[in-house]
């Protein structure tokens, strides 16, 4: 009987976080009607109406938050004895998620974390692309990259990468027909190769900064518009208009002479990429070897 009602109450557990049945059976491995029976099997036995259902959602009754109230914390005590056995091992073990943009990942995660693995060859790493702010449970993963000032509130955040700054380029071919603009506000003249922001599904409004530090929002426009940077930066150095990418990401087409930088003077730096991750989790062995890995020193 305990047995049985501790994997029920895991169960319960699981939809409440996911607040799906879907996702949760998902999760736990079995079929959305083993699962389904199993709540309400539970719900029989206690008496109590756990769970509220509709066709969109689900979410705890008062009777059942006030169980998960109890429950959660016993959990998460027996999952940091778990991790805490695991990290006496001598070699780090286990699986690392990261939710991060594809330049973050090829210039940052990447770069520092493939000899990480072939270090340890029993950490696994998955990198997950993703432009939102991707909540971090619903995404089941361990920790996020973003710029230094966008980290949200009640994260613990390590650099792991310079400060950027975001330059505004183009093909040379582009500036010889089209001129080169000689304030942000010019932009509005020029074909422009726009960003579509995943959280919102707006336009990224490009940033500038004058000389007494303030902000200049510009919304541009032209015929190119991608989701991604680099086929933002891709499309300027085909020629097709200017384009705002991070200086790291067009070093190397800078020092070649296939793009060229306008209006440097208005493009400050900001803190670069950092490492976020709930202050609440406690790292496990593997984790803590990837932030190791990852950490931005000098």
């Amino acid at each position: 009987m305990l047995r049985e009602n501790i994997n029920d109450l895991i169960a319960l557990a699981a939809v409440a976080e996911e607040r799906s049945f879907t996702k949760a059976a998902a999760r736990l491995n079995v079929s959305q009607s083993a699962l389904s029976h199993t709540i309400k099997a539970l719900e029989q036995r206690l008496g109590l109406r756990l769970l509220t259902r509709t066709t969109r959602s689900v979410a705890p009754t008062l009777e059942g938050e006030d169980l998960l109230a109890t429950l959660n914390p016993c959990f998460e005590m027996i999952e940091a004895r778990l991790r805490a056995l695991d990290d006496a091992q001598d070699q780090p073990t286990g699986t690392v998620r990261i939710v991060s943009t594809d330049y973050a990942i090829e210039t940052v995660l990447w770069p520092k974390l493939s000899p990480l693995l072939k270090q340890y060859p029993s950490i696994n790493v998955e990198l997950v692309m993703d432009y939102g702010f991707t909540d971090l449970a619903s995404a089941q993963c361990d920790a996020g990259v973003r710029y230094g000032d966008s980290v949200s509130e009640g994260m613990i955040a390590t650099r792991i990468g310079p400060d950027e700054r975001m330059l505004c380029v183009g093909a040379p071919s582009y500036f010889e027909t089209a001129g080169v603009p000689q304030t942000p506000h010019d932009l509005s003249e020029h074909n422009c190769i726009n960003l579509r922001l995943a959280t919102h599904g707006a336009l990224y409004a490009w940033e500038f900064e004058d000389a007494d530090g303030h902000e200049i929002r510009v919304k541009v426009s032209g015929q190119a518009c991608f989701n991604t940077i680099g086929l933002v930066q891709h499309a300027a150095l085909d020629g097709h208009g200017l384009a705002l990418v991070p200086d790291r990401l067009a070093a190397p087409h800078l020092e070649s002479g296939a793009l060229q930088a306008c209006l440097e003077e208005y493009c400050p730096y900001f803190p670069g990429f950092h490492l976020y991750y709930p202050s609440r989790q406690r790292p496990s062995s593997a984790f803590g070897a990837v932030l190791e890995a990852l950490r931005e020193r000098g």
